[in-house]
């Protein structure tokens, strides 16, 4: 995990507005371009105000470059931002974000939604919400979601198949379906199996199978329990469905990959296949967007950042990370949605469209857990 350090660490000499000023306009303008920027192009943007001789500017610009905001990344060009530029940029300079009305419209069209109304069932919206997301940033969206061991049990279920096989149809609250097949060592009846799932359903309501597992347990421990056969089948059912989950997550689903092809930082094939790789690794893009998110200092919204350099990860260290997690009606962490983008990325509208997606699943979510 990144550590963060303090804005006086980072920056021991902040710079003044007319800094600011200047830093601003860079990142603005090679937003726009993906080139250097020169101070001619400053010269012309400043033209009107007083103060801003060409002189003035190139001076500033010396300034930045000693503080390491930005960078000349060959002689006689222009200057970029540097991923402490962009990090002073997000930290300083953005104030507050807001979701501009075009954006809202394109979320409500793109998800379907009409008022307070959810069309999809849920897992069909976080599945449409990383496409939104790649549609809206023209980058690669993410969206995890909740894992099957910390799922809140609504509904259970348990069909039989051939060969010891059994289907288990797990409905977790707000209505999001996990289907998994387990294989356990002997023989049980359909009827045994829906009798298990009717004592699931009634008792353990509301619970994690990770809680109904450790409650089991825990009545089994008791004398009158150990040879209650629907508890042992309750606890061999619930062992085979835990099998490999606990260490993992739900679904993770990646769209827009294929945008980051279009991108000038992607240009080298090495990177580009190394970052492929780790969008394709879903553990390690898991492992990477959980250590975003508890990382100690976040934006309103609990939107959290990482820029470059600043990633663990060799893979994602040219990249722009925009993260927030969503969380259901216990107030627990569910999941999270993410922008994923060349460090030439629009933060403050990312961090707007990442923070009102996060925040309207967790709303659409609670609305359907109440309705049901």
């Amino acid at each position: 995990m990144t550590t963060r350090i303090s804005s006086s660490q980072a920056f021991p000499n902040l710079p003044d507005a007319r800094g600011q000023a200047i830093l601003s306009a860079i990142i603005k303008e090679h937003l726009v371009t993906g080139e250097p920027v020169g101070s001619r192009t400053l010269s012309d943007r400043f033209a009107h105000a007083s103060g801003w001789s060409p002189a003035t500017i190139r001076n500033v610009m010396g300034e930045l470059e000693e503080s390491g905001l930005v960078e000349q990344p060959h002689t006689s060009a222009g200057r970029i931002p540097t991923d402490k530029g962009y990090r002073f940029y997000v930290d300083h300079m953005l104030g507050d974000t807001s979701l501009s009305k075009a954006d809202l419209s394109a979320i409500n069209s793109l998800l379907g939604i009409t008022g307070s109304e959810m069309a999809e069932a849920p897992d069909r919206l976080l599945e449409k919400t990383s496409r939104l997301l790649s549609a809206l940033s023209q980058n690669v969206g993410i969206v995890v979601s909740p894992s099957l061991a910390d799922d809140r049990l609504q509904h259970i279920e348990f069909v039989n198949l051939a060969d010891n096989r059994i289907l288990v149809v797990l409905v977790s609250a707000p209505n999001i379906i996990h289907n998994k097949i387990i294989r356990v060592d002997e023989k049980l009846t359909q009827e045994e199996l829906e009798r298990t799932a009717r004592y699931l359903n009634t008792e353990f309501s509301g619970k994690s199978l990770l809680a109904i597992r450790a409650e089991i347990l825990e009545l089994m421990r008791e004398e009158k329990a150990l040879y209650d056969s629907l508890l042992r089948n309750a606890m061999l059912l619930c062992e085979s469905s835990l099998e490999g989950e606990e260490a993992t997550t739900g679904e993770v689903y990646v769209d827009g990959a294929s945008n980051i092809l279009t991108k000038p930082e992607f240009a080298d094939a090495d990177r580009m296949r190394e970052l492929f790789r780790t969008f394709e690794e879903k553990s390690k893009l898991v492992k990477i967007l959980n250590e975003c998110v508890t990382r100690d200092h976040v934006l309103p919204g609990d939107v959290q950042i990482v820029i470059g350099s600043e990633h663990a990860v060799s893979s994602m260290q040219h990249c722009a990370l925009i993260t927030a997690p969503y969380r259901t009606g216990t107030g627990e962490t569910a999941g999270t949605i993410s922008v994923v983008g060349p460090v030439r990325i629009e933060y403050a509208r990312m961090i707007s469209v990442v923070n009102y997606a996060a925040r309207l699943i967790e709303r659409l979510l609670r609305e359907e857990a109440a309705s049901t």
